[in-house]
C-alpha cells in the first residue's frame, strides 16, 4: 500500500481523524487512530450501534434499530428499517449523501442485509457499507 499524498492528507484531515473502533490498545499500548473516509466509516457504524437515549448528552443521537428486533422479515419491516437509516444519516453525518439504503432479506430469516450507498460531500467519492441485522437474538 502507497503513502497518501499530500492531496489525500488535507482531504482526510478535512473528512476527520481521531480513535478508531474498537478501542482496544495494541501490544505496545497505543490507542488506534483512524482518518478520513475511515473515520467516516467508522461514525456510521456509531450512528447505527447506537439506540437513542443512550447517550447523556444527546438523548436523541442515534438510529433506533433495536425497536425491530423481533419484528417479522417482511417487506414492511425492511422498508421501516430503510427509512430510519436514512433519515438518521441525514441527520447525523452531514459529511455524507446517503445515495441509497437497501435491505434484503439473506437465507436466515432472522437476518437482513442491509447496504448503504453513500458519497463523500467533500469530494464526491462514493462508498458503500454492508451491515448484517439480526432480527432475533440466537
Amino acid at each position: 500500500m502507497s503513502s497518501p499524498t499530500s492531496s489525500q492528507l488535507k482531504r482526510y484531515e478535512r473528512l476527520g481523524q481521531g480513535l478508531g473502533q474498537p478501542i482496544v490498545a495494541d501490544d505496545a499500548g497505543r490507542l488506534p487512530l483512524v482518518a478520513g473516509p475511515e473515520k467516516v466509516r467508522q461514525a456510521i457504524f456509531t450512528i447505527l450501534d447506537t439506540e437513542p437515549g443512550e447517550r447523556v448528552m444527546r438523548a436523541d443521537f442515534g438510529c433506533g434499530l433495536r425497536r425491530f428486533l423481533m419484528a417479522p422479515n417482511n417487506p414492511a419491516t425492511r422498508a421501516g428499517i430503510e427509512r430510519e437509516i436514512a433519515q438518521s444519516l441525514a441527520r447525523w453525518e452531514p459529511r455524507v449523501q446517503v445515495i441509497a439504503v437497501r435491505v434484503s432479506p439473506t437465507d436466515e430469516r432472522a437476518t437482513v442485509l442491509i447496504e448503504i450507498h453513500y458519497a463523500h460531500v467533500l469530494d464526491g467519492r462514493q462508498d458503500v457499507l454492508v451491515y448484517p441485522f439480526y432480527l432475533e437474538q440466537a
